[in-house]
């Protein structure tokens, strides 16, 4: 239970879940208030936050400081019954704060200053960006060597989840559900591209980090590998980082890197909601295991009906199958110039009014 939001913030590896409805009843840990926490205490917040000790934290005008204290009491002291997840960035806790609110609290391990990179890395990024289809960044909490973000906790698991979990013969994910998720995530990344200045390129665009919520609406996660690209910066050279099947080839090549990188792993990401099949899977014969050789194989070959997931009931209308598979292509072209802007993926996506043609 919780495992989605878990596996998102944890970071942890890859793999196939068997999904279990989350627990929306579950027993919230009790909720202690500590003593001696008035004037002086609020004062000492106060002062901690606009004092600058925080850099690049500190006077950003969003979110909340968290006293250990809180996220203490909201986690029943860390208790080992709340862990949702675990990975090589930190623990992720199940948290219940003074309010009611539930929240996933993300305790990050400190191996040689990680935590303190991880965690600017993720306030600078989105600390003050809010978007319905971007996962919350609540507040944070920064005490000694101690650094934990707070995150907004969203209960339906992620889309890795439900594309190769056990869910049965018959997807609950339906052609009209997977195209929600694909134009929600669109519209998610496109504000990371175009609505902000600078702008954020997540570098890890991949199904385990989509949360979903109990209406299927998806919400971009995990964005402890972004990086902002300067005003005026058409490209920023760095250390390559993502996952094995969704990086564009031409970063992994260079490590140059910008929009149109994330843009590759959408259209991966895509591909993956409209075959239901992972990415990179070993266990498919040669030919199949790389989804993107797989599938211009299949395109190429004239037999476009048979790359839609079979699990899907009732199968998407031919038409509007083909008008997501032309995104696809669009997405994943070998020509890095050549890739769609998400703002225009995300007009392909929600209608008919781009020029359609089908896929030969």
């Amino acid at each position: 239970r919780g495992q989605g939001q878990a596996a998102v913030l944890a970071r942890r590896p890859r793999a196939l879940l068997r999904l279990a409805p989350p627990d929306l009843h579950a027993q919230a840990p009790e909720v202690r208030r500590g003593r001696g926490r008035g004037r002086h205490q609020l004062l000492r917040r106060g002062q901690l936050v606009r004092g600058g000790q925080l850099p690049g934290v500190a006077g950003m005008g969003w979110g909340r400081w968290y006293e250990l204290e809180e996220l203490e009491a909201a986690t029943g002291g860390f208790r080992e019954a709340n862990v949702v997840g675990e990975g090589g960035y930190g623990t992720v806790y199940r948290g219940v704060l003074a309010g009611g609110e539930v929240v996933a609290v993300k305790n990050l391990f400190d191996h040689k200053g990680q935590a303190e990179q991880e965690f600017k890395v993720e306030v600078e990024a989105i600390g003050r960006v809010r978007h319905k289809h971007l996962a919350g960044l609540i507040g944070y909490c920064a005490e000694g060597p101690k650094r934990m973000l707070v995150y907004e906790f969203v209960e339906n698991g992620n889309l890795e989840q439900w594309l190769h979990g056990d869910v049965g013969p018959v997807s609950p994910l339906t052609w009209e559900i997977r195209l929600k998720i694909a134009i929600g995530t669109a519209k998610g990344i496109a504000y990371l591209h175009e609505g902000l200045e600078p702008k954020v390129v997540h570098r890890d665009i991949k199904s385990s980090n989509i949360l979903l919520d109990k209406k299927w609406n998806p919400k971009v996660s995990d964005f402890g590998m972004a990086k902002v690209l300067g005003s005026g910066s058409s490209y920023v050279t760095t250390r390559v980082m993502g996952t094995f099947g969704y990086v564009a080839p031409e970063y992994a090549s260079t490590g140059m890197l910008n929009e149109s990188s994330d843009i590759y792993s959408f259209g991966v990401l895509l591909m993956e909601l409209i075959s239901g099949r992972s990415p990179v899977d070993y266990n498919r014969p040669a030919g199949e295991v790389n989804l993107v050789e797989w599938f211009r194989g299949m395109v190429g070959s004239r037999r476009v009906e048979d790359l839609a997931d079979p699990r899907i009931v009732p199968a998407p209308a031919p038409r509007v199958l083909n008008r997501v598979l032309l995104v696809c292509l669009r997405c994943i072209d070998s020509d890095a110039h050549k890739r769609p802007k998400m703002g225009q993926i995300v007009h392909m996506l929600e209608g008919d009014e781009f020029p359609f043609r089908t896929v030969r």
